[in-house]
């Protein structure tokens, strides 16, 4: 594998991590819980504003009835003292605030009702979040788990980004190793081919094997010599020992010629 090849693999596997990291369940489930919760929150506060004007509306009806006694006071006081026109504009003034408190009652009738639905819809909907909580926890206990077996059971295998990632380590160890016991190999046989020392030898061809006919010479040269001095010529057998080593000579000699 090579080096860009490698460097597009670790780059992808860790866009996949980021991915998988990024598309978490747990963290959608998470997400929507606090989504329904926030919904639920919404619901909460629009029933505490109706409940808020449903109490406005209920003071401003008793203020509107403690005017309407005091007109009907009023009306009676205008008998009493035989005044007809203020008694009928008491009881005018009485009219139209009965009139304006059936209207605030109306008002309320419909907060209340408002108030009512929105009541049933918080504690279905708060239902439903506590069902939806007891799923989420259940998934996400399931989700941890499978996620560990299978973390687990990558380690075990062999196959998970980590152990991948060991595994081509330990090949690419395993070839450098091959090649710098090959190339050590190829070291040794060439120094005791004498390759090193040629090329570092000024010498050409032509002179070594000169120097090698010499050296034939001069050992020739010198056998002649040991013959002469050990009596090769003469009648007399040669010792048992003399003969031994003139043996061992000539097998040497075939050796180094062979």
């Amino acid at each position: 594998m090579g080096i860009l090849s490698r460097a597009s693999y670790v780059v992808r596997s860790k866009l996949n991590a980021l991915l998988n990291r990024a598309e978490d369940p747990t963290e959608t489930l998470d997400y929507s819980y606090e989504r329904m919760r926030d919904e639920l929150q919404q619901v909460k506060q629009g029933i505490a504003d109706l409940t808020t004007q449903k109490k406005r509306l209920e003071i401003q009806k008793r203020r509107l009835e403690e005017n309407v006694e005091k007109h009907n006071e009023q009306a009676r006081e205008a008998v009493r003292q035989d005044r007809e026109d203020l008694a009928r504009r008491a009881l005018e003034k009485k009219k139209q605030k009965m009139s304006q408190i059936e209207d605030i009652e109306g008002q309320i009738a419909d907060l209340q009702s408002t108030q009512d639905d929105l009541v049933e819809k918080k504690n279905e909907l708060q239902s439903r979040i506590e069902e939806f909580r007891t799923k989420k926890e259940t998934m996400k206990a399931r989700y941890e788990a499978a996620e560990a077996s299978t973390r687990v059971s990558e380690a075990m295998s062999g196959v998970g980004d980590e152990m991948s990632d060991v595994s081509r380590a330990l090949e690419r160890a395993e070839e450098r190793t091959d090649e710098m016991e090959a190339r050590s190999a190829a070291m040794d046989e060439l120094q005791e081919s004498g390759a090193f020392e040629d090329a570092l030898s000024d010498k050409d061809e032509i002179d070594r094997q000169l120097d090698a006919g010499r050296t034939s010479s001069e050992v020739d040269a010198e056998l002649e010599t040991l013959k002469a001095e050990m009596g090769e010529s003469a009648d007399e057998p040669a010792d048992d020992d003399v003969e031994t080593e003139l043996d061992q000579l000539r097998e040497e000699e075939d050796e180094e010629s062979a």
